[in-house]
């Protein structure tokens, strides 16, 4: 999200705009809470995970009364469009924002799930696979050492791209998402046959939103049948959400921040700047969280071929 802020600030300063930053998201718009960016306000963020002007949860934004109070100071500070870099969430509170008091709103996306209709791919997914792939390689040491069954728990709670992505990249034997159905008969199945195969270690990467309810449930499901085999639970958690962003990440985010002002400045509005096929393209902000996202299907079966 740095790399997005550094771009956007220095874009419009590029095109003689001014530029306030919002500190704490919409709670902070709530609460007066900006801040005058320039050039050097920008400086050696792009190497830094998060973001510079920090992020929260408002539940006053969720009201008329917290809206009508965001949209008196952004209008006090003659705040004339609104970049909001965020999910589905985000998008939601800013089109509502421009459908009540008519201010201009362009999304970027960021989130590490992938999961937003519109992009290719959403700032800060490349670098929680990367992030994941890194943690995957060293359990599959240990693994390896020690002829263990490893069931390793990233997140994607509604979305499976990390787990898919991150299984096919770490040569895990099974992958389980969201989007498919995994009866536990059938992983015990497929277990089965992986274990019967006399492989020196055993990986299974499990998305925190399949439907058997996370890598420790699945473990307790799985445990009489595979009492034999050292099975050890990995949940890798928040660790896939810091860290310094990829190159990849850092010109996503410099590009699609450079391409919301130019938006703006263009005359758009409740629009979302997204990557596809290389190109940068607008989708309604209603789009976004509308329409479903799916997963590359083919790399599941890919994945099943290789394992």
């Amino acid at each position: 999200m740095n790399a997005a802020v550094r771009a956007v600030v220095r874009t419009a300063i590029y095109n003689d705009l001014e530029v306030l930053g919002v500190r704490h998201g919409y709670q902070g718009i709530i609460e007066g809470d900006f801040v005058d960016m320039d050039r050097h306000s920008v400086s050696n963020i792009i190497q830094r995970g998060g973001t510079i002007l920090k992020s929260a949860r408002s539940k006053e934004f969720r009201t008329e009364e917290g809206r009508r109070k965001a949209a008196e100071h952004l209008k006090k500070h003659n705040v004339d469009a609104l970049v909001a870099i965020g999910g589905d969430g985000t998008f939601q509170g800013a089109t509502i924002l421009n459908e009540e008091h008519g201010i201009a709103v362009i999304g970027i996306p960021g989130t590490i799930d992938n999961d937003l209709y519109g992009t290719d791919e959403t700032i800060g997914y490349d670098t929680a696979l990367n992030t994941a792939l890194d943690a995957i390689d060293k359990i599959r040491d240990t693994a390896d050492a020690h002829e263990r069954l490893f069931l390793v728990e990233v997140m994607g709670r509604d979305a499976g791209f990390i787990a898919l992505e991150t299984g096919i990249a770490g040569g895990a034997e099974m992958i389980l998402l969201p989007e498919t159905l995994n009866q536990v008969k059938d992983i015990k199945v497929n277990l089965n046959e992986v274990l019967s195969a006399h492989r020196r270690s055993t990986l299974v990467v499990v998305a925190e939103g399949d439907e058997t309810g996370g890598a420790l449930n699945l473990a307790e499901k799985l445990k009489e049948d595979f009492e034999r085999y050292e099975m050890r639970v990995c949940i890798l958690g928040h660790i896939q959400r810091g860290g310094s962003p990829t190159a990849r990440d850092r010109v996503l985010s410099s590009r699609l921040g450079s391409a919301a002002v130019t938006a703006l400045m263009e005359g758009h509005s409740n629009v979302m700047v997204g990557l596809i096929n290389g190109e940068v393209k607008l989708t309604p902000l209603k789009n976004t969280w509308s329409r479903k996202k799916s997963i590359k299907y083919e790399l599941l079966e890919l994945a099943k071929i290789l394992s």
